[in-house]
């Protein structure tokens, strides 16, 4: 099994603002920290608005944050979320299948169990896990702090 690229920047957005919680922090600062494109960012950032793990304020002094605490967003629930619109085979898409199997085929079965297991055992795993206590983590994510310009006399 393979996530997609989405729910990859999904967790390094949620860990980045985890890191940084309790402060709004912007796009161009994970983009910069998590090694990503500002557009694809956009989309992800957007789109985890919309599921509820993340509020976005806009304007000169917008940002995002985490939407709820981190011991309410399970790994499992963010990889549900932002692959369920992705087949994990072919004959998961019935539009696109072309699999002459597909009518007599018991591993189609198979593969839901597995990946349901997959997603179960991520349920057990919520960002707090990934973020408290993990030193490197805050190292590499932690926000810089925005120091006020010292006043230059005229």
């Amino acid at each position: 099994m393979r996530l997609t690229k989405r729910s990859n920047i999904s967790m390094r957005v949620l860990m980045y603002c985890g890191v940084n919680e309790g402060q709004l922090v912007t796009k161009s600062e994970i983009a910069e920290a998590c090694n990503t494109s500002e557009n694809h960012l956009a989309q992800v950032i957007n789109r985890l608005a919309q599921l509820g793990f993340l509020y976005t304020q806009r304007g000169r002094n917008g940002g995002l944050r985490l939407s709820r605490p981190m011991e309410d967003i399970k790994v499992g629930e963010v990889f549900r979320a932002t692959e369920a619109s992705v087949p994990i085979t072919e004959c998961f898409a019935a539009d696109e299948n072309t699999c002459p199997l597909v009518e007599s085929c018991r591993l189609k079965d198979v593969i839901a169990t597995a990946t349901e297991a997959f997603y179960a055992s991520m349920d057990d795993v919520r960002l707090s896990d990934l973020v408290c206590d993990n030193t490197g983590l805050n190292a590499i994510l932690a926000a810089p702090i925005a120091c006020p310009r010292p006043h230059v006399p005229a």
